[in-house]
């Protein structure tokens, strides 16, 4: 996706920015601007971008200065990285501040209000699915008054040179001066409660699961490691907490009331009452409405996600938000390991390794570990790094499994055990010890594995029953596609739409619609290439009117609706607004006639009529059976299942049943109604018994029948009853694919479909 004009521009608001422009903003300020165009509750704020940066530098003439200095460095030379880092990072702070950069900054902060704002650096090499870069760059809370705001702006653009940034960028491979930086100014929230929340378990990977970690005050404690915060597990399918952790917080890191300016510090620790010391941190239906809102965001993004979020007067805020980069196939192993306990904590990262301890007080003693070791530590921070990269297991007295050294040993693939309390007093350096990061718990000596738990190579099934993947984002096509996927069973339209950023009604009337079909077929054709000769089956745009008013232009087109859910969406839409649908089909057709494996499905199609007008629409604009196009629709509409053979009367090739519709729309319950989630089941008998209608229905005529909505992820033993059914394909999230693999084969093999020995 290209960025929507953003181009040599000093200051961006998030309103002007998506995730196609992560070139100017960066990762943190690209999702930023995601999150406020899908109504995400996130403060206001602006972003300094990448331009700005790359001109300072120029202006500065510091661009050969700092290629000099970093020319042949050996990273893991730590006082030589060290040296490298200081110098550059002194040029960078020391050069003169450009004034056209600073007044304009300067005159975003004054329309932002003034006042206290979060200054975050925001690189274009972070926040990726597939590397984190957990904490590489500065962060400054509580930043007020217009001198302060241009230091803290130029501490993050010299924060890039940090030692373990540039220890980061060489082992993942990037380049030092190809990354940019732009700095993310916020509005500051004064946070009450603080904490991160994964939409999935981010240790056994389960997608059922969502983790919340909460700390009294501000934020930073949970994500540093320095406090042990409360730990919430939530069913994802029915929002019941399912768990709660409750750790004493003893003190609580706030805004220094009486801060004056210069170099006072901007936050300071302070003790937690007595009483509230033991408290539950976030009350139960703020823990419901908090995974609410995780929940919209995964959908939204078709991944789980990694949120920062902050309460504050009892309203909740979500202050980032990216992809989990750790997740693996859900398979941690539940075998337990047997053997004198040392220290328990938390199980931050799966797996188990033996090696000898080392203890250690600080950065300053990083040189002692060496390759091989079980690094011992109070809490780490990003310098840590280095020496993490030569542990073969981490084990720290604080932190939670969303803190520091818990996300980065989950990206490194080691075990972890986070809060173990006194673990850097129990445990000796060059004893041998083992650590088992599934269960969070530290053994004494070198403890065997159990045989079966040393079988770490995953079988490939092959199945009669197709397993499918749900994507929407373009970026993730090559990735998920080397996986044991059949297909994609459900292309979401609405993500490449959204990062078009302009309503294609107002763009055909400026007569730019050729430009949105280009741009919605550019997106198609990436998981068209990644997956062929795979099936994509791509189901065309559903955005409700809510949701297309906040595009470019889209007040102008788009009614207020009291319910969108069940307003102007899906086929009438179509049938109400040829022009515009005609924009989608012109996309279709230049995709297909590069790629054949692309099929059409057809979303929330109320009436057999309804269905045979858009057929007949398709036809009339060069799409038709006939020339070899797959057509599908969408089941997830009641009258979908009570009338389905006066539908495929009509002439289609396939089903996919949108489970989350159809639930809501069988039950009368809103899923994303705190009040109402417990109803909300895609179990429960009158859901079930749809479904089945809808499976076995399908077979009698011979069509196609798949599933895309998120009750596969959710709950296997619907997985079993589907295929037990003869549904054809199944379509779940990335994360779940082996696991759904998994359960197809075993219910096929026990019914006789799949023998024992047709594994590969």
């Amino acid at each position: 996706m290209m960025p929507r004009g953003t181009g040599d521009r000093v200051v961006l608001w998030f309103g002007e920015v998506g995730k196609a422009d992560v070139a100017q903003a960066g990762g943190k300020g690209a999702s930023l601007g995601a999150l406020t165009e899908a109504g995400a509750p996130v403060p206001p704020g602006f972003i300094v971008t990448t331009d700005a940066y790359s001109r300072f530098l120029r202006d500065s003439s510091l661009t050969e200065t700092i290629s000099r200095i970093l020319h042949s460095l050996d990273h893991n030379e730590g006082a030589v990285l060290e040296s490298a880092s200081s110098r550059i990072k002194g040029f960078v702070s020391s050069a003169p501040f450009p004034d056209d950069i600073a007044r304009e900054a300067v005159e975003a902060y004054r329309k932002l209000g003034g006042g206290l704002v979060a200054v975050r650096s925001s690189a274009t090499a972070e926040d990726l699915p597939e590397a984190s870069f957990a904490g590489q760059q500065a962060t400054f809370l509580n930043v007020s008054g217009e001198a302060d705001l241009l230091t803290a702006i130029q501490g993050c653009w010299a924060s890039l040179f940090e030692a373990r940034a540039i220890f980061y960028r060489c082992e993942q491979g990037y380049d030092h001066l190809s990354t940019a930086i732009a700095v993310v100014v916020q509005r500051m929230v004064q946070s009450e409660v603080s904490g991160v929340m994964f939409t999935a378990d981010p240790v056994s990977s389960d997608r059922t699961r969502m983790e919340i970690e909460a700390v009294f005050g501000l934020g930073e404690g949970v994500v540093s490691g320095v406090l042990t915060p409360d730990r919430y597990v939530v069913g994802k399918g029915t929002l019941r907490v399912l768990e709660k952790h409750i750790v004493s917080q003893e003190r609580m890191l706030i805004r220094n009331p009486g801060r004056l300016g210069g170099k006072e510090e901007a936050n300071i620790w302070v003790d937690v009452s007595g009483e509230r010391r033991r408290a539950q941190k976030l009350p139960d239906e703020a823990i419901v409405e908090l995974a609410r809102i995780g929940r919209q965001l995964e959908e939204a993004n078709s991944y789980p996600q990694d949120i920062e979020w902050a309460q504050e007067g009892g309203r909740l805020y979500v202050l980032q938000c990216r992809p989990i980069t750790t997740l693996g196939d859900g398979q941690t192993g539940g075998l337990q390991l047997e053997g004198l306990v040392l220290a328990k904590g938390a199980g931050a990262s799966p797996g188990a390794a033996s090696g000898p301890a080392m203890v250690i007080s600080g950065v300053g003693e990083m040189e002692r570990v060496k390759r091989g070791d079980v690094l011992v530590a109070e809490m780490t921070t990003p310098d840590f790094v280095p020496a993490m990269k030569r542990a073969v297991a981490i084990v720290t007295d604080k932190g939670g499994r969303t803190c520091h050294a818990a996300i980065v040993s989950r990206e490194l693939g080691i075990p972890c055990v986070v809060g173990a309390g006194n673990a850097t007093r129990r445990l000796v350096s060059g004893t041998v010890v083992t650590v088992d990061g599934t269960h969070g718990q530290v053994y004494e000596g070198k403890v065997a594995l159990p045989q079966e738990a040393q079988v770490t190579t995953r079988r490939r099934y092959k199945t009669r029953t197709r397993v499918y993947v749900n994507l929407a984002d373009p970026e993730l096509a090559d990735v998920v596609a080397q996986r044991d996927v059949d297909g994609v069973g459900l292309l979401r339209a609405e993500f490449i739409i959204a990062h078009i950023g302009e309503h294609p009604r107002y763009m055909l009337e400026q007569g730019r619609g050729h430009h949105w079909s280009q741009k919605l077929a550019e997106g198609i054709v990436k998981f068209a290439a990644a997956f062929y000769p795979r099936p994509v089956v791509y189901r065309t745009s559903d955005f409700k009117t809510n949701e297309y008013r906040n595009l470019k232009g889209g007040e102008a087109y788009e009614p207020q609706e009291e319910n969108p859910m069940i307003g102007f969406r899906g086929c009438s839409r179509y049938l109400r607004d040829m022009e515009t649908f005609r924009l989608e089909v012109d996309a279709l057709k230049s995709v297909v006639q590069q790629y054949d494996n692309v099929y059409v499905m057809l979303p929330f199609v109320r009436t057999p009529e309804e269905l045979a007008g858009v057929k007949e629409a398709l036809e009339r604009f060069g799409l038709s059976r006939e020339k070899g196009i797959k057509l599908w629709m969408m089941a997830e509409v009641p009258s979908n299942v009570l009338l389905l053979e006066e539908f495929l009367k009509v002439g289609i090739d396939g089903i996919s049943i949108g489970s989350n519709d159809l639930t809501q729309l069988i039950l009368g319950c809103d899923r994303d109604n705190s009040m109402l989630a417990e109803l909300f089941d895609e179990r429960h008998p009158a859901v079930k018994k749809a479904l089945q209608e809808i499976v076995t229905t399908a077979v009698q005529w011979e069509v196609t029948c798949s599933i895309c909505g998120q009750a596969p992820s959710f709950y296997p033993e619907l997985t079993k009853a589907l295929v037990d059914w003869g549904i054809t394909s199944i379509s779940v999230s990335p994360d779940m694919i082996d696991r759904t693999r998994e359960i197809v084969a075993d219910v096929e093999r026990k019914k006789g479909i799949l023998p024992p020995q047709d594994q590969a």
